[in-house]
């Protein structure tokens, strides 16, 4: 199976990152399952002490595929132009500066932070496509130790040598950067970020207001002053939905290289599913209980490829039951509005630039057919001395 098929069939696009929660499987289809319901403080409680063994993030393969129908050149190249059009650095090129198609001379390299990075596709994209006349270097950051291990394997596969130094995975938790990254010996006092990357909705595992000021004001830390911050989150319209889940839907196939061919086989599908019907909101806490999951069904279990019938990334396929098997978790997650973020952000030494409706300077956040996600731009605010 590839790493990345972007031929998939999506039934929508709302995609998030890093699920924390319990999971069940079964050899049914999980659409035929009942989770047992939570209130949100259990709920809560369970994603922080759940263990990487015990969610659909501990299988990152599988993880890759499910949202590689995102374009991660493209958005990319949205994250450095509205870095060089919004930031502010201390010589005066950045806030609205006309960027030409070969960057700016002026400019220096940009140090790139990636939080709860997942696969590092993103990272991987902006050290593959510019050349290191843009982009210095990258750092990308996440939680979980079986995703920083595929990312940095996604890394060895798809950059050349020289670029493959630039990047560097470090397992941390993004409330606490600076001593993440000091456990990796990595340098900062001269080396600041100029632009950091949170991004799949990651932040809305983030369930409280100290937990987002503590991230908020650790990627203060390891920023340079007048450099910005890209979240991307939910669009506000799923917060004032009434109540109504969201549910979204996607199949991904399942394709080998075949030898004989020269082409590539189909043997089976990976269905997402982000959302049931019954799932809790509570309005008070501003958190949904999602039910999360993933079936994997193959026309023949004899197609399978041994290598990933064995492979402890893929354990589902040794669970499977006449050729089909299934995972769900419940996940807490946060629901934000733009007034949440301009507040928080003020109390953590940002301000609030720039506002988009997806990954896409087109799209305009207020835009009621195109606009899904929201999409805010932070600028550290510079500190005279």
């Amino acid at each position: 199976m590839a790493r990345r098929n972007k031929k998939q069939k999506n039934d929508f696009s709302n995609s998030e990152d890093e699920n924390d929660g319990k999971f069940k499987d079964s050899g049914e289809p999980f659409r035929n399952q009942s989770p047992q319901r939570e209130t949100a403080a259990t709920a809560n409680k369970a994603a922080n002490d759940a263990s990487e063994t015990d969610t659909i993030y501990s299988m990152p393969p599988l993880y890759d595929l499910a949202f590689g129908y995102r374009s991660y050149e493209d958005e990319v190249d949205f994250l450095i132009h509205v870095h060089d059009k919004y930031s502010k650095s201390l010589d005066g090129v950045g806030e609205n500066a006309q960027m030409d198609d070969e960057h700016s001379a002026d400019v220096k390299p940009l140090r790139i932070l990636e939080l709860a990075a997942g696969p590092a596709r993103h990272s991987i994209a902006a050290l593959t496509e510019y050349p290191p006349s843009v982009v210095n270097s990258v750092v990308a950051l996440d939680r979980s130790t079986a995703m920083v291990k595929y990312g940095s394997e996604n890394a060895d596969h798809d950059m050349e040598k020289e670029r493959r130094s630039d990047f560097t995975y470090v397992c941390g938790d993004m409330r606490d950067i600076e001593t993440s990254l000091k456990q990796e010996n990595l340098a900062l006092e001269s080396e600041l970020f100029d632009t950091t990357w949170l991004l799949l909705g990651s932040m809305q595992h983030l369930l409280t207001n100290d937990d987002i000021l503590a991230c908020f004001s650790s990627i203060g830390s390891v920023m340079k002053d007048g450099g910005t911050a890209v979240i991307e989150l939910p669009h506000p319209r799923e917060t004032f939905s009434m109540g109504e889940c969201t549910r979204n839907g996607w199949t991904v196939p399942l394709v080998e290289s075949d030898v004989e061919g020269g082409g590539e086989k189909e043997y089976g599908e990976l269905n997402i599913i982000w959302g049931e019907e019954d799932d809790v909101f509570d309005p008070v806490a501003q958190l949904r209980l999602f039910t999360v999951g993933m079936e994997l069904k193959v026309n023949d279990p004899n197609d399978i490829p041994a290598s990933m019938l064995y492979d402890e990334n893929f354990p589902l396929f040794a669970k499977m039951k006449e050729g089909k098997t299934s995972v769900s978790e419940i996940v807490p997650m946060r629901l934000f509005t733009m007034q949440e973020i301009d507040a928080l952000a003020r109390c953590a030494g940002f301000e609030l630039v720039a506002k988009f409706g997806a990954l896409d300077e087109e799209i305009s956040i207020e835009d009621e057919d195109e606009a899904f996600r929201m999409v805010c731009v932070l600028r550290k605010v510079e500190i005279n001395v």
